[in-house]
């Protein structure tokens, strides 16, 4: 009651009421402002996209106006894959669009990504195709990296085309990094495929169908292309045990050829050689034929101390055949409270596992390196006719 009292004999308490109500009426003012921002970011997104001539639709376009990109990495596309993905159409349509570009000047759409799905859809006979047009680009290395991107890391894509697709992308100024982000691998891959390309062509069309394997193919492509076609050859007749000696030879033999390259001649692989070697009585000693008579008898006599200490590696695997043979219920009986245990001794001969496993990869190598210089001929630049 006082506080309505005070208000009605005190004008300036009763006007001040009345001069705030406009004020508090100001923020209402501002809405006009505020809507006015809204526009821009939206002219800001689509002003330049306008500017650019660029935009991007979702279309239903004929199928025959579709072109193949002649950049497109991938080359070869399984057939029985394409059939059975034609009859999927078929019966259910296309359930995923193609993306394509369109050329102003022709009238016509290249492909960028969904070469499969176009070349299916031409086996069933569809007429029109859903794509994701993209108007205003020509070819670019974006468009490009869109359609390595797609294939890399599908099974009916070859390394000699993924390496391509690289040596493209790289060509184009992407780094290796860059590249592996694009793709999704790592940049050892990448430049591992890359490689390849160092490949003479009946190696790489060796690789393109299986008849070379991808790890032992990189090794080879090391080699010079006389080598390479060479060791091809041996490869082909079945030569070599397996493949990690196929591997090992190939190193060898790169090895060789750096070693001969750095006296200035050249390496190539020869039968011929190494029956004029066997000939001659020398196959004892691949690869000393030049060797001063001092080096020669050091490695005689070497060879006999390091013979010797071989020989008595049948005293131990005489001990692993009884351990292998033994009835485990004696085993236990026998060595149970021994020194070190039952445990221990298996440690021991685990050990021993571990080590022979390292000399037989170390002799795997001598193998091929004697090999290889049993079977190599070498020749002076400066003798080799004019070709």
């Amino acid at each position: 009651m006082t506080a309505a009292t005070t208000e009605a004999t005190t004008g300036t308490v009763t006007e001040a009421p009345v001069k705030k109500a406009p004020a508090k009426k100001a923020p209402a003012a501002k809405k006009p402002a505020r809507k006015a921002p809204a526009p821009a970011p939206v002219k800001k997104v689509t002003a330049p996209q306008a500017g650019d001539g660029q935009r991007t639709q979702l279309r239903t376009i004929p199928t025959s106006k579709i072109d193949r990109d002649p950049g497109q990495p991938r080359e070869h596309f399984d057939e029985a894959a394409l059939q059975e993905l034609a009859k999927s159409m078929q019966k259910l349509g296309q359930l995923q669009p193609i993306t394509v570009r369109y050329n102003e000047d022709t009238k016509r759409f290249t492909l960028i990504m969904g070469e499969r799905r176009w070349r299916a859809a031409q086996i069933a006979e569809l007429t029109q195709m859903k794509a994701v047009v993209m108007h205003g680009i020509g070819e670019s290395r974006e468009t490009f990296a869109m359609a390595v991107a797609e294939n890399v890391g599908r099974a009916d894509m070859t390394a000699v085309e993924e390496a391509k697709a690289f040596r493209k992308l790289v060509d184009a100024e992407y780094t290796v990094d860059e590249v592996a982000d694009l793709v999704g691998k790592s940049a050892a891959y990448v430049q591992w495929r890359i490689d390849l390309l160092r490949l003479c062509p009946e190696a790489q069309e060796a690789l393109v169908k299986g008849q070379l394997p991808v790890g032992l193919a990189w090794y080879v492509g090391k080699l010079s292309n006389d080598n390479q076609v060479r060791f091809l050859s041996k490869w082909v007749r079945g030569d070599f045990k397996s493949a990690r000696d196929a591997e090992a030879f190939a190193q060898a033999l790169h090895t060789e050829e750096k070693r001969q390259q750095e006296q200035g001649s050249f390496f190539v692989l020869s039968e011929e050689a190494a029956a004029a070697r066997k000939g001659n009585g020398q196959d004892a000693l691949p690869g000393t034929l030049d060797l001063p008579e001092e080096e020669r008898e050091r490695i005689v006599a070497d060879r006999s101390k390091l013979t010797g200490k071989i020989d008595k590696l049948g005293q131990a695997g005489e001990i692993l055949s009884l351990l292998a043979a033994s009835d485990p219920e004696e085993l236990a009986l026998l060595l149970a409270g021994t020194p070190g245990g039952i445990s221990g001794h298996r440690l021991r001969i685990k050990h021993l596992q571990d080590i022979a496993t390292k000399a037989m990869a170390n002799l795997r190598k001598a193998e091929m390196v004697a090999e290889v210089r049993a079977s190599g001929l070498t020749v002076n630049p400066d003798a080799e006719p004019a070709a």
